[in-house]
């Protein structure tokens, strides 16, 4: 490995200008990836509400229903709108009491069923159906469209695919300023933390190509979460700072060691590779569990997280060592005092108080165990956007004027008959919490036969496979009375026809629900098994992979209870990935105290003045590491508008400052106790010298 670190050292021009020329290419299909904002799209496509989405999009070439409603409008104009909207390139077709009867008759005479679904006092209702799912380009482009057409003075529109129009809008508003504030403030606290006011601006520059070689990569994926694309480039930031500040610590104590500081960072880079190897795979590690998730959102996030620790730790031992080479008079130059104490103080403490640390330690896992096995989550995707909104203002109005919270669709075989559709709609009124279900067969009879139904409603509602029925609901997603209520639906429609399907928001965010429930205790355990595994492989040992891992696991029980005890609601998303990225991106600040323990131990007079120093050594490199990553995603959690981004930046923030903590304290206090066990199941643990022990001996005689 030293042999390619000083080829990386001497050939550090060349690196830089390959590292330039590959960021154009970078830079473009990064701008190009293309986003998805439906959470609901990473559903697993076996399960129930997926199929019937499947089944509707196919069927009836409609796969998203907005809601539009007029607020005091003449039926006239509301007339010209429909038709205005029908013409949209990205509109199926709009449904309104108006297909039915002229506006020349009277709203009083229409038939009871006809005014219940489409008119309140002086609001009324149209559904439009678009071409093509909710985040389809065609159905936003739909969306931008109808709001050009009517102003949010007259009318409403609301449904996922106007709600995802305002989170592109927002998104596209707020990413740059999330990388913005992430980049000054972890400028900031490294500035303060380090000794020299270039070498902050060489470690952003040095990841920042890493982060765009990682978005540049992401053509490979079918598409990338909007979720992803916000914290993916804060997360590797303060993921792959670890390994700059290492490298750079590591090069400084070579420069003194060798005349040539060429030669002194090809040793830099070589030990740097051995010392991080096995933080970069944990790192990995933990990203990868997430690919494990049903909701292939978690895989989405996991590869290119993984993918892009990876470029991180490539750009660390390429980028980074050629930027401090070219830069290395500048960096020296301008060199200064630091805010960062010595710990000399803290490592005594530490060492001196180690078993009522543990104790303490011991002591808060009954309640952070507590908090997080009861912490609040919600799955409501709305719940986690600006009030303010236009589609969320809307979605209040409609609440408001129909009482409608939600809305399903069923698609029926047409081997069932008419008059029995009719009477499973009779049942399905009568459920609780059941607005209005609309289908044809509701107002076909003796006054008004199926025939002179208009042929666009028919078309609407019925194929020669599937009768397609749209029923509303009082009842919001993720509630207890909404799955209920979506149960009781469900074995109604069963009972009629065994292969009849529901979806909508309900019975999407019910499956969303037990596909997570399950999706958190394979990421959980698979995470800590990975984890286990590699630190057991790396240092050889039995013991130590469950002592590190351990310590970590309580500082995530801690962060994620924190919200219980807060009163917090977090998104459910949050509830999945935290633990698996807070396990794998701060056991690197275990590996590194550990390893540090391990060559200090032979070469001091006893276990607790290895630990001194090992924490001496060790506590600079953690805490710039820990409060960098808090710095950058702490910006985040304080600008986002949208509750799901900034409640995961704030608990991943947290979550490095929570295991900076434990690993700091904690763990030195397990490692102490424990050490004559690590010794006994670990190969080619260290001895005490028995020189060093003679000679402390004589020391103190004389």
């Amino acid at each position: 490995m030293e042999r390619i670190g000083q080829f990386i050292a001497r050939k550090r021009y060349w690196v830089l200008v390959l590292a330039i020329l590959l960021s154009i290419p970078a830079a473009y299909s990064s701008l190009n990836t293309e986003l998805n904002y439906d959470i609901l799209s990473y559903l697993p496509e076996d399960v129930e509400s997926v199929k019937g989405q499947r089944i509707l999009d196919e069927s009836f070439g409609s796969s998203d229903t907005g809601i539009l409603i007029f607020k005091g409008v003449e039926e006239f104009r509301i007339k010209e709108m429909e038709v205005s909207i029908e013409k949209l390139e990205g509109v199926k077709d709009v449904l309104w009491a108006r297909d039915l009867m002229d506006v020349q008759v009277p709203v009083e005479i229409m038939p009871d069923e006809v005014q219940e679904i489409f008119y309140h006092e002086d609001a009324v209702l149209l559904m439009i159906n678009f071409e093509d799912s909710a985040a389809a380009d065609s159905t936003q482009t739909a969306v931008q469209e109808i709001r050009k057409l009517v102003s949010q003075e007259e009318a409403y529109l609301t449904g996922a695919s106007a709600i995802i129009r305002d989170v592109i809008d927002l998104s596209d508003k707020q990413k740059n300023l999330y990388i913005a504030l992430a980049v000054v403030l972890a400028l900031i606290i490294l500035a303060l933390a380090l000794p020299s006011t270039v070498i902050p601006i060489i470690f952003i520059v040095g990841i920042g190509f890493g982060v765009l070689f990682n978005m540049g990569t992401n053509f490979f994926l079918k598409d990338v979460s909007y979720v992803t694309n916000a914290i993916a480039g804060v997360l590797q930031l303060g993921v792959t700072m670890d390994f700059s500040i290492f490298l750079y610590h590591r090069y400084e104590e070579e420069r003194d060691k060798y005349e040539d500081h060429i030669q002194a960072m090809g040793v830099a880079i070589a030990k740097t590779a051995t010392s991080i190897s096995g933080a970069a795979l944990t790192t990995i590690a933990g990203f990868l569990a997430l690919v494990a998730m049903q909701l292939t959102l978690g895989a989405n996030i996991g590869l290119v997280m993984a993918k892009g620790v990876l470029l991180g730790v490539i750009s660390t031992l390429t980028i980074m060592p050629a930027l401090l080479l070219v830069f290395d008079k500048l960096i020296h130059r301008f060199n200064h005092g630091t805010l960062m104490p010595s710990f000399k103080k803290t490592s005594k403490f530490i060492v001196k108080h180690h078993i009522v640390l543990l104790v303490v330690c011991v002591a808060l896992l009954v309640p952070a165990y507590y908090g997080s096995a009861n912490k609040p989550v919600y799955y409501k995707l709305d719940s986690s956007l600006p009030r303010d909104m236009d589609s969320i203002v809307s979605l209040e109005e409609m609440k408001d004027s129909f009482n409608m919270k939600s809305i399903y669709h069923l698609a029926i075989s047409r081997d069932v008959e008419d008059y029995q559709v009719k009477d499973m709609i009779q049942e399905l009124e009568g459920v609780e919490g059941v607005n209005q279900v609309v289908g044809y067969q509701k107002l076909i009879g003796p006054m008004l036969p199926k025939e002179m139904l208009p042929g666009d409603l028919l078309e609407a509602f019925a194929n020669e496979e599937f009768t397609k029925i749209t029923l509303t609901s009082e009842y919001s997603a993720a509630t207890d009375e909404g799955n209920a209520q979506k149960d009781a639906i469900e074995a109604i429609v069963k009972s009629y026809d065994q292969k009849g399907v529901l979806s909508g928001e309900i019975p999407m965010t019910k499956d969303l629900i037990e596909v997570t429930d399950k999706d958190i205790k394979v990421v959980n355990t698979l995470s800590v098994v990975l984890l286990v595994i590699i630190i057991g492989l790396t240092f050889k040992s039995a013991l130590l992979p469950i002592i590190l891992v351990v310590s970590i696991q309580l500082a995530v029980l801690i962060n994620m209870g924190l919200p219980y005890y807060m009163d917090s609601p977090i998104p459910f998303i949050a509830s999945i990935v935290i633990g698996s990225i807070q396990l794998g991106t701060t056991v690197d600040y275990a590996i590194l105290l550990t390893n540090r323990f391990k060559e200090e131990i032979s070469l001091q007079e006893n276990k607790f003045v290895a630990m001194e120093e090992a924490i001496k050594s060790c506590s600079k490199s953690i805490v710039t590491s820990g409060l960098t990553f808090f710095g950058s995603t702490f910006a985040v959690a304080l600008v986002s508008d949208m509750d799901m981004i900034s409640t995961l930046a704030m608990m991943m923030g947290r979550g490095a400052l929570i295991s900076m903590i434990i690993i700091m304290f904690l763990l030195p206090s397990l490692l102490l106790v424990f050490e004559g066990a690590i010794s006994k199941t670990t190969m080619k643990w260290p001895k005490i010298k028995k020189q060093s022990v003679i000679k402390t001996k004589t020391n103190r005689v004389g």
